[in-house]
């Protein structure tokens, strides 16, 4: 019995090895086949997808300034192409998208809309140019609405990319209280063949959405009243992101064209891009409108990364403008129990330009300047047209620190042409005041002023001198109004401290030089030394402030209760400047501002280009070291006795100067 147990045991002992045995060579198995597989494995599912866009292209085309009538390295959507050819070559898996203000911003877009007038089936040169690159998708901005829906639509017929707006819609009044149709379809979903790091194609359905700042229907009022409402910007893109997702799609891109903002969420704000980074489902944004720069420019902001180029964590990108750069969003997606993730991403910005050596980056793509060839020489051939003569020099260089030529021609066009539409009507005797804004005082790099050499004056000179196609406009408001717009006006200078004896700034770059506007008819002083009334979107920052000084009409204080028609743009007349946003009466003029210059400029032959100095700096207690930038160019024109001086280069190829404020007499 003993023996038979012995070989069971013996047998339980060989047949335990042989599992054992077998369970290894089985485990060893399986982990050769696994590390066999492992390379194969190693990227399955994992894409690298490279996101590319424009903004704020403005028909900038050629590499060419109309206003200087030569040709640019800085800028020119040309180059811009050459650098997206590139950036495609570089990867496997590309998308092109183009962010809006794209039909308008220079002398070509007024020709197509004004001049050789767009017609029924021709194609825009925007598209022209844009289309031999392979752009997925588009947002309008701001600016496609300038030249009316009906010139927009025609325009858009043909453009060979599809174009998505969620915050745009049909305005049906009664028949639908709601408003909830949109004007253009609000997203699109890109069915994307990409291949995988194993070489392996993979179908990712891409969502795209648009979004522009819901100002436009105050800005073009006279275009859209009546037509289209816009809605919240932030709202729009999350009332359509479920609807996104339930047609299918995998990674969800914004267009917004809307400047970056601040953390601040405010419904209905024109800068919202930042707030859409906080928009759960958003993976990636493509930003512009205000022409600034990311990554690069917002580097205080919460939640920025400048070296991986994120906000919030979402990859974002913003270009500049006129094609001077190309934004690159670098995003790894891989898929994840089943749904495509973004696990990583780089945002860069390739410029065209090198500003600090002053050398292209890129040679402009011949395709491209064959395409828009003819376009590009109709459009020279009419700003090349006189209009009439100079017996000096007009510039900008100085137009943010003193009463200045380049706005006083605008503001005499504007009251001669009003006077005349004014005749016979019951406002005939009311006072005209006419205000004005220095459109190129540098907001877009040290060679961004205006300047027409003495002698003929032609188109080109007096687009300089005035950028946008903005219609005539006029409001009345009162005595009262007018302080409120100039003390809005006046944020664009610092508060100046006389007991600081170190270097002031004066100039508030964050202040628009577009919105400060100076009202001739009136005489009146900025006191820096007191602090902004507003801030640079109208808020009141110190209601108790009093920058405007001795404000005074035909040499007396003016009268709080006077009515006054004030003649300005239809941009400004419709929007909700201090001031004006009390108007009791606007009126919209057909006929654009730059007209009413060239007009004006015809009728009189030979311009005397001074100012009145109807404005200047309130004498303060003590000197004061306060300086700001210009050209370098400017420093050639300083005459004698001027308060200005020239000190030397500032950064990005500015240069800076003093400012001597006059001090009140006895200190």
């Amino acid at each position: 019995m003993s023996e038979v147990k012995g070989s069971l045991k013996r047998i339980g002992k060989s047949v335990t090895a042989a599992a054992l045995a077998l369970s290894v060579f089985s485990l060893s198995f399986v982990s050769e086949r696994a590390i066999a597989k492992k390379p194969e494995q190693a990227g399955k599912f994992v894409v690298d997808l490279r996101i590319m866009g424009t903004t704020d292209i403005h028909t900038h085309l050629y590499n060419y300034d109309y206003y200087k009538d030569a040709p640019t390295d800085e800028f020119g959507f040309a180059k811009t192409a050459t650098l997206i050819r590139k950036a495609k070559a570089e990867k496997k898996n590309t998308l092109l998208f183009d962010n809006g203000d794209l039909i308008q911003g220079n002398p070509l877009g007024d020709y197509k809309a004004t001049v050789n007038v767009l017609k029924d089936g021709e194609v825009h040169p925007v598209f022209k140019a844009l289309g031999l690159l392979g752009y997925d998708a588009a947002t309008v901005g701001n600016h496609e609405f300038n030249y009316g829906l009906p010139f927009l639509n025609e325009v858009l017929d043909d453009a060979p990319m599809p174009y998505v707006n969620a915050n745009v819609y049909k305005y049906d009044g009664d028949k639908n209280p709601a408003n909830d149709v949109n004007y253009f379809k609000p997203y699109t979903i890109i069915n994307k063949k990409v291949t995988d790091k194993t070489g392996k194609t993979q179908m990712i359905k891409v969502g795209v959405i648009g979004a522009v700042t819901p100002q436009i229907t105050l800005w073009d009022k006279a275009n859209l009243d009546g037509k289209v409402i816009t809605k919240d910007i932030v709202k729009s893109v999350e009332a359509n992101i479920p609807k996104m997702k339930a047609a299918g799609a995998d990674l969800i891109i914004v267009l917004a064209h809307s400047g970056m903002g601040d953390p601040a969420y405010r419904e209905m704000e024109e800068d919202a891009a930042y707030d859409l980074t906080k928009v759960k489902g958003v993976d990636a944004i493509v930003s512009g409108h205000n022409h600034m720069l990311f990554p690069g420019d917002f580097k205080n902001l919460p939640g920025v990364n400048q070296a991986k180029g994120t906000v919030n964590g979402v990859p974002f990108v913003m270009a500049g403008n006129w094609g001077n750069n190309l934004g690159v969003m670098d995003i790894v997606i891989e898929k994840i129990k089943g749904k495509w993730t973004v696990t990583d991403s780089k945002s860069v910005l390739r410029p065209i330009y090198d500003s600090v050596t002053k050398k292209s980056l890129a040679d402009a793509d011949p395709a491209v300047l064959k395409a828009v060839k003819a376009d590009h020489e109709g459009t020279v051939n009419y700003v090349r047209q006189p209009v009439g003569k100079t017996t000096a020099d007009i510039h900008s260089y100085f137009a943010l620190v003193q009463d200045d030529p380049s706005i006083q021609i605008v503001t005499n066009a504007q009251r001669w042409y009003i006077e005349k539409q004014l005749a016979g009507t019951k406002d005939a005797g009311l006072p005209v005041l006419s205000a004005g804004a220095p459109f190129k005082a540098g907001r877009n790099g040290a060679s961004y002023y205006t300047y027409v050499p003495a002698g003929t004056i032609a188109i080109k000179n007096v687009a300089d001198l005035y950028l946008y196609p903005n219609t005539v406009a006029t409001v009345k408001i009162t005595g009262a109004d007018v302080k409120e717009w100039l003390e809005m006006s006046a944020g664009q200078f610092n508060q100046i401290d006389v007991n600081n004896a170190g270097e002031q700034p004066l100039i508030n770059n964050a202040f628009p030089s577009y919105n400060y506007d100076v009202i001739d008819g009136v005489t009146y002083e900025i006191d820096v030394t007191q602090p902004a009334k507003y801030d640079p979107s109208g808020n009141v920052l110190n209601a108790s402030s009093n920058r405007i000084k001795n404000l005074k009409y035909n040499g007396q204080p003016i009268n709080p209760a006077q009515q006054f028609i004030v003649v300005t743009n239809n941009y400004r007349a419709s929007g909700t400047f201090p001031g004006v946003r009390s108007k009791s009466e606007v009126n919209l003029y057909p006929d654009e501002n730059r007209q009413a210059i060239i007009d004006y400029i015809r009728e009189i032959g030979t311009i005397n280009p001074s100012a009145d100095q109807n404005w200047n700096f309130a004498a303060i207690s003590k000197n004061v070291n306060v300086t700001f930038e210009s050209t370098p160019d400017a420093k050639t024109v300083i005459g004698q006795n001027s308060p200005i001086s020239y000190i030397g280069n500032a950064p990005n190829n500015f240069a800076k100067y003093g400012l001597k404020i006059p001090v009140a007499a006895g200190n």
